[in-house]
Order: structure tokens, then sequence, then C-alpha cells
């Protein structure tokens, strides 16, 4: 089963660094280029789990992350936040705001992918 996950980040080399990172697996990526492209992209498909950046333009990803969280279908739906800054600052209030897990970038492919595999696994089981 192809696991479908939006990629929300205005930087083009990230998006390119996860699309990497990821290509071992059975997933289907779908990229936004900031806040707005990524909740209009949420609103049009199903996915099964998010990738979402802390700083874009247009919209951030807290902001991104409360919108998501009031879509019905993503109520549950795992959400990786990433962020450049410190983590033990930015993750209570990622976390309050609906992340599922906060990472730090940049991400390390092989540590990317295993939490992108436990999370996708968690969410089609």
């Amino acid at each position: 089963m192809t696991i479908s996950t939006l990629v929300v980040d205005d930087n083009a080399n990230t998006r390119a660094d996860i699309a990497s990172s990821l290509s071992h697996l059975d997933i289907n990526l779908v990229f936004a280029n900031d806040g707005l492209d990524g909740l209009k992209q949420a609103k049009e498909g199903v996915f099964d789990l998010m990738i979402v950046d802390h700083k874009m333009p247009l919209m951030d990803g807290l902001t991104l992350l409360k919108n998501l969280r009031q879509l019905e279908h993503y109520h549950y739906t795992p959400i990786l936040f990433v962020t450049t800054q410190d983590v033990t600052e930015i993750e209570p209030i990622a976390l309050k705001n609906g992340a599922t897990r906060c990472l730090s970038k940049p991400l390390e492919s092989e540590f990317l992918s295993d939490v992108v595999t436990y999370y996708t696994k968690r969410s089609v089981a």
C-alpha cells in the first residue's frame, strides 16, 4: 500500500533532500512551497503523513498546523514539524499547535526515513 505524504517547505533543496531520503520507501510525495499552498493541497488530497517546515512565507508552519488540525480528515494524521531553531524551545509550541513530533534541521537521511517509517506504519495500521 502506497503512503501519501505531503511535504510543505519553502526551500527547494530541503524538498529535494527529503525526496532523496525517502526514495526507497513506498511513499507518494506531494510538495507544497509554503503554508498556503500546503493547506490548499491538504484540502484537495488525502494524506497519511505530513512534514511541515516551521518558517515559511505567506503562512508559517505553526499557523498551518492549527489550520490542518481543524480539518476533519486530519485530526489524527501524523504531522512531523521541522525547524532550524532550537527544538527544545519550539517543540512545546509545535506540539500544542498540533504537531505529532518536532525534528531539527538539517534532517539526517536515515533518521528521517526511520521516523517516517514509524509513523506511516502506525497511520495505516
